[in-house]
């Protein structure tokens, strides 16, 4: 709150003058106001007692005996408001007075101030209000003076009070008209009228005082609010999700977004310009510093997936690498370290190939590593991979709307798998600290069994899907035993800060353990676990292996004659298994509404689906499957006609040269992803795209969006927004597509496959070096206390 004291009195300050000038202006023209009611209830009050005395008066004139009325008028002067009453003859004499009437005062000085607008008369006493109101009644006829004997008679009616000769009046004809006999003067005491003004300017001044707190308070929290939502909204931009990522967007963020990224780039390219250009990161680069930082220490990997399946063909046992973007990211780091893989050994011929440890050395020929499989029964397979893992917790990390399933017999045979890799894990080091990766959700319990069998060993594990929040993850009915698992290594990877970060409140949540933010560690259990971003890629392809692809023209020609295509069609492309997290019928769904809004691209747009199977047994992805091809027959039957079908669907395995020669021919290259770590096709694609054309079209929920920014990043839940993004690329000039390629290749190129794996592995020295230190040091301290215990026990003995 006091932080933004300053931006709060920006607000307050202005309100503040406001209401002063407001009150400063208000309360003269109040006082006016009220004065002018008071005025006009006064004048009404002595119309109504000027009338209710009018005829006592008439006869008091027409008899000349005045006081009944004297006393009258003095009962009815007692009034707070009243403070005297005169009644006037027609010539300006005063007839009566009540005892305060001011003397001073005559009849021709009250007529000329009640004629003011404001009927106001400053007296010694203070103000008051004058009204002078007729008296009417019937004429008297011209009266005779009394004699003396009745005068005398008379005399005590004489006083102060009266002026004139006492009269004796003659009775009037019937048929005279009323006429004005005199008028009765009302001295109002205006005393009450200055203390209701005053009240009225209290009230009026603790009315402002109570709106102006009242304002204050809304607009300290209202500013309170909007600048924590736009320093969100910034941080938001710094991290990328203001970019990329937001559920709800913020226009007003958006020119600051745009300034914000161009600056960003600017200060980087003067930051490149300064440091001069780094060194490439390659296979060379991450051996050396294998041998430099992790000199002599063992690698091993640690996933389900193998990296080279044999399998049984037509000629024999034939081998391939399985579609998966873990192996993509890192069979490459494996070969440059030399170590050794441990992976499930899956393929129907993997058996014959092994040795009597079950090894096998890959690549085929090249033998640059070992791999070592581990062989699980079909019931362990589907407790273990197709149960826990693929019913539960991958549905679990990504929001796909997919409901996770968890069985008490699932988790007990994950446990046991996870437990025969930590055993293979430990009969496969060479050393008491061996560095260990272990990669995805399939082993998120192998950590914690092999620190115990291995206290020493540096275990790094990467977590290659996304994480969840705490609330999501709490649905898990074990997920104490796996974040404990999980914080058995040394240090934990994900694809992205935000990843880190509900990794973190997760374990916050649910486990009693010491967490710094600041430096991103995790204390638990007299064990330290760094948690970092490592954005996983590809293998930038070699000069030699590009010299072996085909020139773009062969490679569309021949993709082109294969599909029967026209040579000016437009082909989309996608590739990905059969995954309700890839968003494949989000973008058959756009590619329907393509062709619906733009009718002129029908028999022009082709979108090519690669699709590999995965996970047949599960009912879900069967489902899905089922429901792809569904929508394909749909679309293909409602704008397809003789020599033209709009989408091709290839469920079948596709090598990496297959996908590669559909890359290069492509004009553009579809990833919708729903929910994804990080996403690899994508920046295959650009990696294939020598040529720098082709148009990228990329989920914002997908991790490499935070990255290639140049790519037409779209919300494939919008099929509208997909659609047009779809023909934004179709029309896009080759100019343009130029310049977008270019600099995808750049961020591609650097920020490869080891240069992950580097920076991980750069990290995990810097921590083994300072466990091996510390070790060292306790070591010493050791030695000295037993030095000094024996010293003890020495001076002991002699003493």
């Amino acid at each position: 709150m006091f932080k933004t004291l300053r931006l709060q009195l920006r607000f307050l300050l202005p309100l503040t003058i406001t209401l002063v000038a407001a009150a400063y202006l208000a309360v003269p023209l109040l006082d006016q106001v009220t004065l002018r009611w008071f005025a006009r209830d006064l004048n009404s009050r002595g119309q109504l007692v000027a009338g209710t005395l009018s005829d006592n008066a008439a006869d008091a004139i027409a008899s000349g005996r005045y006081e009944r009325l004297r006393a009258t008028m003095e009962r009815v002067a007692q009034d707070e408001r009243l403070f005297a009453m005169g009644l006037c003859s027609p010539d300006g004499r005063w007839l009566v007075r009540t005892s305060g009437f001011p003397r001073e005062l005559s009849c021709q000085q009250a007529e000329t101030v009640a004629a003011q607008p404001e009927h106001r008369l400053n007296l010694a006493g203070g103000p008051v209000h004058l009204g002078v109101h007729p008296v009417m009644g019937m004429p008297v006829q011209p009266l005779v003076a009394q004699t003396p004997a009745s005068a005398a008679s008379s005399a005590a009616q004489a006083s102060s009070l009266f002026v004139g000769p006492l009269i004796e009046p003659r009775a009037t004809p019937g048929n005279a008209e009323p006429v004005q006999l005199g008028q009765l003067v009302l001295v109002h005491d205006l005393s009450f009228m200055e203390r209701r003004s005053q009240d009225t300017r209290r009230y009026l001044i603790v009315f402002l005082a109570v709106l102006g707190f009242v304002i204050a308070v809304i607009t300290m929290v209202v500013a309170q609010l909007s600048w924590r939502g736009w320093v969100n909204g910034v941080r938001a931009i710094l991290r990328g999700e203001g970019l990329l990522t937001p559920m709800v967007p913020a226009p007003e963020l958006a020119p600051f977004a745009k300034e914000m990224q161009q600056r960003l780039r600017d200060l980087e390219d003067e930051y490149r310009r300064l440091q001069g250009p780094e060194t490439e990161w390659t296979a060379e680069r991450l051996r050396a510093l294998l041998h430099s930082q992790l000199r002599g220490d063992q690698v091993i990997v640690v996933s389900n997936r193998e990296p080279y399946i044999h399998e049984h063909g037509d000629d024999g046992v034939v081998v391939r690498r399985p579609a998966s973007g873990l192996v993509t990211a890192v069979e490459p780091v494996m070969r440059a370290c030399s170590g050794t893989w441990i992976a499930h050994g899956s393929g129907s011929a993997d058996r014959e190939v092994v040795d009597a440890h079950d090894r096998v050395a890959v690549p085929p020929g090249h033998d640059d590593y070992y791999l070592r499989r581990i062989w699980l029964s079909a019931e362990e397979e589907r407790g273990y991979y197709f149960g826990f893992a693929n019913e539960g917790l991958w549905p679990l990390c990504h929001v796909a709307h997919v409901r996770p399933i968890f069985r008490e017999n699932d988790w007990e045979t994950y446990k046991a798998v996870n437990q025969r890799f930590a055993d293979a894990v430990v009969a496969e080091a060479r050393s008491e600290d061996p560095v260990v990766l272990v990669q995805d959700y399939h082993f998120a319990l192998l950590p914690a069994m092999v620190r115990e069998k291995l206290p020493q060993a540096t275990i790094l594990t990467f977590w290659h899907i996304p994480w969840p929040n705490p609330e999501s993850f709490g649905i898990c009915p074990w997920r104490r035993e796996l974040l404990q698992g999980l914080l058995g290594s040394t240090i934990l990877g994900f694809h992205t800060r935000f990843h880190c970060r509900n990794f973190m409140e997760t374990v916050d949540r649910y486990l009693e353990a010491r967490i710094e933010q600041e430096h991103s560690t995790i204390s638990f259990q007299d064990k330290e676990t760094l948690v970092e971003a490592y954005p996983i890629s590809i293998e930038w392809p070699t000069p030699a292996t590009v010299a072996g692809w085909g020139p773009v023209v062969d490679c569309r020609q021949r993709v082109f004659a294969r599909l029967g295509l026209a040579e000016d069609t437009c082909l989309a492309v996608g590739v990905d298994r059969f995954d309700y997290t890839k968003g494949i019928l989000e973008r058959l769904n756009a590619v329907e509404r393509l062709l619906e809004k733009r009718p002129e691209w029908v028999g022009r747009f082709v979108f090519v689906q690669v699709a590999a199977p995965t996970r047949s047994s599960l009912e879900e992805y069967r489902s899905f499957q089922e429901r792809i091809e569904r929508l394909t027959a749909r679309i293909n039957e409602r704008f397809g006609r003789p020599g033209y079908q709009p989408v091709h669907l290839l469920a079948q395995h596709h090598e990496p040269e297959q996908v590669n020669e559909l890359f290069r021919a492509a004009n553009i290259c579809v990833v919708t992803s729903l929910h994804d770590g990080m996403n690899l096709v994508s920046k295959e694609f650009v990696a294939a795209r020598d040529d720098e054309q082709g148009v990228l079209l990329l989920s914002r929920f997908a991790g490499a969006a935070r990255e290639l920014t140049e790519a037409l990043i779209v919300n494939p839940y919008h099929v509208e927004e997909t659609a047009d993004a779809l023909y934004q690329a179709a029309i896009m000039p080759s100019a343009e597509q130029r310049e977008r390629m270019a600099s995808l290749r750049s961020t591609v190129h650097e920020f490869n496959v080891y240069r992950w794996a580097g920076h991980m592995l750069s990290d995990a020295a810097r921590w083994r070096l300072r466990a091996r230190v510390e070790a060292r040091v306790r070591r010493f301290q050791r030695t000295d206390l037993t030095a000094l215990s024996e010293l003890r026990t020495s001076v002991s003995d002699r003493s």
